[in-house]
């Protein structure tokens, strides 16, 4: 039977539709919004229509992520952690540490070998080195979201930044830029910020994979990070979708549970 997952984070929603032996079928990312109810309808319908499936054709559909409340049409919900964790896992079944960078927060995982969670760890109340934090210094920076990925790749010098808070940050970079210090490079320093910020957290132990849409649509952070922690760095095929995928597992653990 396929199961489902619904992921409404803060700033996207994921949808994803898995066959019994994991595969993805269909999947969907769109805006959350200010109507989560809506924008989980939505991402559904868009992924049975890659899947070419009807709902009725969908076992359970479990729902994570910052809005999981708002999904009616889910059978259960379960919080972004287990669902990142449950992702990640069944890329790479071993001993893992999952880097969460989200909109609004950024999470640490830990996972044993046998798949269980041992720990986890969010961070502070603040935007720095989140998705937010990248989009609100493209704003400043005058650039589209999706070129900091390859001036940060492709950037000859770095920019160091001392500031922690993002206002701080921002009026950090303006100081920068009237000095003439290349955007490239100031990039590639706010890059190395968000990195910072995640080693700050936790340890990285085993394994470390790296979710999420921030690091879907800048994989560099993961580069950056391997070279700041001295260790590989994983990503799953679909980073972004990780939660939804994860929710989707565990709707079909349930289904087993209750056969069993």
């Amino acid at each position: 039977m396929v199961t489902g997952g619904v992921d409404i984070g803060a700033s996207a929603t994921k949808a994803a539709l898995l066959n019994g032996k994991g595969a993805l079928l269909g999947s969907a990312v769109l805006r959350s919004g200010v109507d989560f109810a809506a924008s989980a309808n939505k991402a559904l319908q868009a992924a049975l229509g890659e899947a070419e499936l009807t709902a009725g054709e969908v076992g359970p559909i479990f729902a994570c992520g910052y809005g999981r409340g708002n999904a009616a049409f889910a059978a259960a919900t379960r919080t972004e952690i287990a669902c990142h964790a449950a992702g990640a896992y069944h890329y790479f079944p071993r001993a893992l540490t999952v880097v969460d960078i989200g909109g609004q927060d950024n999470k640490i995982i830990k996972v044993a070998a046998g798949g269980a969670r041992t720990s986890f760890k969010m961070n502070r109340k603040c935007a720095a080195g989140t998705g937010a934090f990248l989009e609100e210094m493209a704003l400043r920076l005058d650039l589209p979201l999706e070129s900091l990925n390859d001036l940060a790749a492709g950037a000859t010098e770095e920019a160091s930044l001392g500031a922690y808070c993002t206002v701080f940050t921002a009026t950090e970079v303006l100081a920068k830029i009237r000095a003439g210090v290349a955007v490239a490079a100031l990039v590639k320093g706010l890059f190395r910020s968000v990195v910072k910020r995640v080693l700050e957290m936790d340890t990285l132990e085993g394994t470390v994979v790296m979710t999420g849409g921030v690091v879907a649509h800048n994989p560099h952070l993961a580069v950056m990070l391997a070279q700041e922690a001295g260790r590989e760095v994983k990503l799953p095929p679909r980073p972004q979708l990780t939660g939804a995928i994860g929710a989707a597992l565990l709707a079909r653990r349930s289904l087993e549970q209750d056969a069993a």
